[in-house]
Formats: C-alpha cells, sequence, structure tokens
C-alpha cells in the first residue's frame, strides 16, 4: 500500500489506525503527487520503476485536484507499459455534471462523454477501469 496525502499528518496518527498484518506493507508519503512523468512524486513512474507485471496492482485515484488526476489518467491510458502492469483502476472523475455541483463544486473539469470515453480506451487497453460518484 503505498499513500500519498498532501495534507500534513503526524506519521504516529496515520500508523496507529494501520493494522498490524499490514503494518510492514504500508508506506505514508505525506506529500502531493505530480502528474509529470519524470517527477520522483509521480506514483505512475514509482509503479514502473519498482513493480512488475506479477505483481497485483490497484490504483484508487481520488487526489481532488482534477488537473493532476485527469493528467495521471491519461498517462495510464497512453502508456502500455502500464497497461501490463495495472490490474484495477479505479477513478471518482469529476466532470460537469449538475447533480454532485454541489459536493464537486471548483473540481468539476471535463463532461460526462469524456469520462465515459477515457474509460472505454482504458478497458480496451486491458486495464479494468472502474468509475464511482
Amino acid at each position: 500500500i503505498y499513500a500519498y496525502e498532501v495534507t500534513l499528518k503526524h506519521p504516529a496518527r496515520v500508523f496507529e489506525k494501520v493494522p498490524d498484518h499490514l503494518m510492514a506493507s504500508y508506506h505514508w508519503i505525506n506529500t502531493g503527487v505530480s502528474a509529470d512523468p519524470n517527477s520522483s512524486m509521480n506514483p505512475l513512474k514509482m509503479l514502473l520503476k519498482n513493480f512488475n507485471e506479477d505483481d497485483f496492482i490497484v490504483i484508487k485515484l481520488d487526489i481532488d485536484t482534477g488537473s493532476v488526476e485527469v493528467s495521471l489518467a491519461h498517462q495510464l491510458l497512453h502508456d502500455t507499459a502500464l497497461h501490463a502492469l495495472v490490474d484495477q483502476f479505479y477513478f471518482e472523475h469529476h466532470v460537469m455534471l449538475g447533480e454532485l455541483a454541489r459536493n464537486w463544486k471548483q473540481t468539476m473539469e471535463g463532461s460526462v462523454q469524456e469520462s465515459l470515453e477515457l474509460f472505454i480506451g482504458l478497458r480496451e487497453a486491458g486495464v479494468s477501469s472502474h468509475s464511482w460518484v
């Protein structure tokens, strides 16, 4: 488990909630992520450098910063090396949707059509992809 969080939190408060059997597998990275494919803070770059096709990789992308999220989702879509690595991809894509405007506010970007095209593209590339609202 690699968890990125931009909001500063004291590690003791984070790790006290991690069950003992997961402690050795839990990595707390208390900084934001970068969509720059060359950045050491790009989680997809980290996957490419440290894992292989035999590893079971699940990505939950929910950082509520549309420009970064969408860039990472498109990096996943277009990088064929990632297609072989990622087994499951979950993404709460904050598109312009009147029913959720009250909750998503300024984080909405793009259309439902664009979101569907993204998920179709990922699935066609072999990445099992799921959306939720």
